[in-house]
């Protein structure tokens, strides 16, 4: 049974009923979900998510859709994978990995707001769905939309990677590329919005939309024997991945599903895009806008929408942000596939290269525990990586020219 009560001001507190709606009216700041704690704190208990399929929809209470849900049912519960060689890299005790490189069906988290987005769509009767995007919830929307038949349209900046541009296009969606950053897309689609009558997952359904985020921190939780990490290392694009995991560890805690959290939540993005991170670092709760310059496109959102939002979690936890170059960025991705076989998109690249800056800092100890975020595939961004990498041996079909080329090793 849902749990759902209203839709909230974050800002001043007012009230709204469930509608494709996201601003307040008042003071026009953004609307969260609302939950019934109570009601669901006499429905879930950890044996009634433990018997559930593993899917995060074990954790369905907590969603913000009225019926089952009926987009994404496979999406969730992906590996968490206890990294020891990147753990003895970093200098660190304990680091998993949560890789959501491996969600379904697009290979990024993506697919899990786009799954609650478009149940919920479909709930209020929505028969086109929008996006904008940097790339991965492009991807998603089109391939979730195509799975149940609705009609998708995603607006992306015209120079994503290739890999992103083809991961919408194959699933029929009407892809329209806009000459200018993410922010520049942002804004068209909002107005945009306004104009037709279609689901914009991140505008008009945008507070629905949020709240799949939070499995990554309630999975997490159950994969670790309901206990959570001393740190969580989160990538932050609009920071709102960051806010929800925060969330979601106040839930389980208000639920009495696990005891109070004492861990920190770390913000990571690229330097070149890197406005929450400066703003933290700054000592200042307001960040100021930017110009994206790097090649995790993923994470190069300007202004981001919930920015103010992530550095208050950050503080409320006790975290630190930090940023880190591209040329970090791609040592971050060639050390996790190299010690884990993981090969993470650009932004788990940023995730990794900060912890191991917060290590260097002392923010994170040699014997605490950390959880690392990573939220996409790297199949999707080579174009990102390929330059710096050796070229192969070419050899004609001679052991003597393997004998050779070994030599040179």
């Amino acid at each position: 049974m849902s749990g759902v009560r209203w839709l909230k001001c974050r800002e001043c507190g007012e009230k709204y009923e469930i509608a494709p709606v996201h601003v307040c009216e008042l003071c026009f700041g953004p609307l969260e979900v609302g939950y019934d704690y109570d009601k669901i704190g006499k429905q879930l208990t950890r044996e009634v998510i433990e018997s559930r399929p593993q899917t995060m929809w074990r954790y369905r209470e907590l969603l913000p859709i009225d019926k089952a849900p009926t987009v994404g049912t496979q999406v969730g519960f992906t590996p968490l994978i206890e990294a020891k060689r990147l753990a003895k890299a970093l200098g660190v005790r304990k680091v998993w990995v949560k890789n959501d490189g491996l969600n379904y069906p697009t290979l990024s988290f993506k697919d899990r707001v786009v799954s609650v987005a478009l149940s919920k769509a479909k709930e209020f009767g929505f028969d086109t769905v929008s996006c904008a995007s940097t790339g991965n919830l492009a991807n998603s929307v089109a391939a979730n939309a195509a799975s149940v038949g609705l009609k998708s349209i995603v607006f992306i900046p015209h120079d994503l990677e290739q890999g992103k541009v083809l991961g919408a296009l194959i699933y029929g969606a009407r892809v329209v590329g806009i000459k200018g950053s993410y922010d520049d897309v942002n804004r068209l689609c909002s107005e945009i919005a306004n104009k037709y009558n279609w689901a914009f997952v991140n505008i008009n359904v945008r507070p629905y939309y949020a709240e799949g985020s939070k499995t990554l921190g309630y999975e997490v939780v159950e994969q670790l024997g309901w206990k959570t990490p001393d740190h969580f290392v989160v990538p932050m694009a609009s920071g709102s991945l960051l806010t929800k995991i925060h969330k979601s560890l106040k839930e389980m805690t208000q639920l009495g599903l696990i005891d109070q959290p004492k861990s920190k939540i770390h913000g990571a993005q690229p330097a070149g895009c890197s406005p929450i991170s400066t703003a933290e670092k700054g000592g200042m709760d307001f960040f100021k806008p930017v110009k994206p310059n790097t090649l995790c496109k993923s994470l190069a959102i300007g202004n981001p929408a919930d920015g103010y939002y992530a550095i208050q979690s950050i503080r409320e936890t006790g975290g630190v942000a930090d940023d880190v170059t591209d040329k970090e960025m791609i040592e971050g991705m060639r050390l996790l596939a190299e010690t884990e076989g993981i090969f993470a998109e650009t932004a788990g690249g940023v995730t990794v290269s900060v912890t191991k800056k917060l290590v260097e800092r002392g923010v994170i100890k040699k014997n605490d525990s950390v959880v690392i975020y990573n939220t996409g595939n790297g199949l999707k961004t080579q174009e990102a990586v390929l330059p710096s990498m050796p070229k192969p041996d070419i050899i004609t079909p001679h052991i003597d020219e393997v004998d050779a080329i070994l030599a040179k090793k």
